[in-house]
Order: structure tokens, then C-alpha cells, then sequence
């Protein structure tokens, strides 16, 4: 009797999914622009191969690089009654009323890529990297290094945005506890984290007279702009050169500049979170829980940095963007 009770229970909540299935779960996704980076073009293109009606689902699809745009979108989602919201958000900060407004209308909210600054019970789940930790890994690699001095040009990201403040903090905190750490000149690529951008912070340091042995770019568009900056001036760079570039996101092409020995370190940022998510929405669906959050409801993706001197082609061929 108990088997076929539960035999029973489990027919009606497959069938239940599969009903929602047949009308598709309204899903609204809010992300950054894909010509922000290689890593955003791999992120779009994982969600928006995941989130497709022959899964399952009533997907609308926003590009929004700005906190406020983000933050229209998601009011609109919630006017529109979607069942969830995905959200890669552009600023940390800023996000609680509107999270609020979605907890009340019954709405699940899911964080990718990006952490916001919140009670983690504004959001179901956060399916992210450890910006922090990639910040840190990279400088423990420079720490190896073991220079006498360490003349930087840092390269950041969209300021106040996840990924700019984790890989940049462990930086200026070194900077800010050795003498022999210098940040020569720092700037910013801007929203679109820009490889222009990167191009004129770097053209404007040598031009000014501004010695640096160390490109810390937090992307590996904008380390490319500076790279180009480089031998415009003709100054050497990479593993037998006297400037070493660092980059994050790990692109095939920055890995294979590594390869070559053009530069010298990348630091991996996983862009798959799609899947992850979707396997969540649909235990949601089945009327289960989901399992493996840790305290701030997140499931951290593992990731690596990349060392000119003992990358692979298999590397490339297995985390390459």
C-alpha cells in the first residue's frame, strides 16, 4: 500500500511539472551586454541554449548594463508575473526594495555570475564565482614571483560591480601592506569594461614617464588593449619581457597568448551557470529542495588562475572561452 501511495505521489508531481512544462515557466533574465567580453558572449549563449521553449520554458531575455535599467527590468518581470527572475547584476548595491517587491509577489529571484549585497533570504539561490578568491589567487601568483618591486598599472573593471571589487581589493590590500607594492596608475574600462579604455590609461602612463613591470587588467578584452598600447611604444612584454600581463576570464585567445609566452597569467571566471540554475527550477517545480547552498545560499563554482610558464594545450582546450 505505502509503494503504491508513493507510486501515486510521484505521478501527480510529474505530472504537475509536466503541465507546466506544456504552458512553460515564465523566466525573466536580466543580464549584461554580450560585448562586454568573451566571458559575457559564453554566458548568454549557456543560458539562452538552456532557457529554450523545448526545455520547458516562456524565457524573455534582457540586456541591461546598467544598475538602473537592471532594476526596471526586474519591476517589469514582476508586473508580468513571472515565476522567477535571474539576475547578473551590474552593481552590488541598490537591490533590496526590488527584491522585496519580488519575494511578496511570490516571485524567486536567482543571482548568476554577480553577488548583491543583501539578506540572503531576498534570493533563492546565488550559482556564482568567488571574485575575492579569484582576486586573491591571482595576487598569491604575483607574490610567487618574488620581484624586488612591483610597479603596477591596474586595469579595473566596472567599478562597484561584483567582479571589479573582488579582484580588486586583494590588490590594493597589498599594495597597502608592502612598501615594494606600488599602483602606479589605475583606471577603469568603464561599464563595458573597454579595451579602448584600457588602451588610453595605459597610453596616458607611458606617455606621462610612468614605469610598471606588472598589467593587472580584470578582464582579458582590456589586458589586450594595454598589450596593444605596449608594442605600439615598443616595450616588451609577456614571459621573456619586461612588462608581465595578467588578464581574467580565461578566453581561448588569452589562453593561447599565454601559451606563446606573450603574456603571463589568466584567471579563470566560469560562465556555466545555466544549467545549474535550471536543474534547481526544476526540483522547485517537482515540489522538492534545493541541496548544497552553504550559509549565503550560493553554490561557488571552483575555478583556477593559469601560469604562462606551465599552461597546456589541453588547458586551452578544456577551459578555453
Amino acid at each position: 500500500m505505502k509503494k503504491l501511495l508513493a507510486l501515486a505521489v510521484a505521478l501527480v508531481m510529474i505530472l504537475s511539472v509536466s503541465l507546466a512544462f506544456a504552458d512553460g515557466i515564465k523566466v525573466g533574465i536580466i543580464n549584461l551586454d554580450p560585448a562586454e567580453s568573451g566571458y559575457r558572449q559564453a554566458n548568454v549563449k549557456n543560458l539562452t541554449d538552456t532557457f529554450t521553449a523545448e526545455n520547458g520554458y516562456d524565457a524573455t531575455f534582457v540586456t541591461a548594463p546598467t544598475a538602473d535599467k537592471q532594476l526596471e527590468a526586474a519591476r517589469t518581470f514582476i508586473n508580468n508575473e513571472v515565476s522567477y527572475i535571474l539576475v547578473s547584476a551590474a552593481e552590488t548595491t541598490g537591490w533590496d526594495e526590488v527584491l522585496e517587491e519580488a519575494k511578496e509577489a511570490g516571485i524567486k529571484v536567482f543571482l548568476f555570475d554577480r553577488m548583491i549585497e543583501t539578506d540572503p533570504s531576498n534570493y533563492t539561490a546565488a550559482v556564482v564565482s568567488d571574485m575575492r578568491q579569484e582576486g586573491e589567487t591571482a595576487v598569491a601568483w604575483l607574490e610567487s614571483l618574488n620581484l624586488d618591486e612591483y610597479k603596477i598599472l591596474h586595469i579595473q573593471g566596472q567599478l562597484g560591480s561584483a567582479a571589479q571589487i573582488g579582484r580588486s581589493d586583494p590588490l590594493t590590500e597589498k599594495c597597502a601592506a608592502d612598501e615594494k607594492w606600488t599602483i602606479v596608475r589605475e583606471g577603469t574600462g568603464g561599464d563595458s569594461w573597454d579595451p579602448n579604455e584600457a588602451r588610453k590609461i595605459a597610453e596616458a602612463a607611458i606617455n606621462a614617464g610612468e614605469s610598471f613591470n606588472i598589467v593587472y587588467a580584470e578582464n582579458d578584452g582590456m589586458a589586450d588593449g594595454v598589450v596593444a598600447a605596449l608594442d605600439a611604444a615598443g616595450i616588451t612584454h609577456g614571459v621573456e619581457g619586461d612588462v608581465k600581463i595578467m588578464g581574467f576570464d580565461c578566453n581561448k585567445w588569452a589562453l593561447e597568448k599565454l601559451l606563446a609566452g606573450e603574456w603571463n597569467y589568466d584567471g579563470q571566471c566560469s560562465p556555466f551557470q545555466a544549467v545549474v540554475i535550471d536543474e534547481m527550477i526544476k526540483t522547485l517545480e517537482a515540489g522538492g529542495e534545493i541541496e548544497g547552498l552553504n550559509e549565503l545560499n550560493q553554490i561557488i563554482s571552483v575555478e583556477k588562475g593559469f601560469d604562462a610558464t606551465t599552461i597546456t594545450q589541453e588547458d586551452i582546450d578544456n577551459y578555453g572561452l
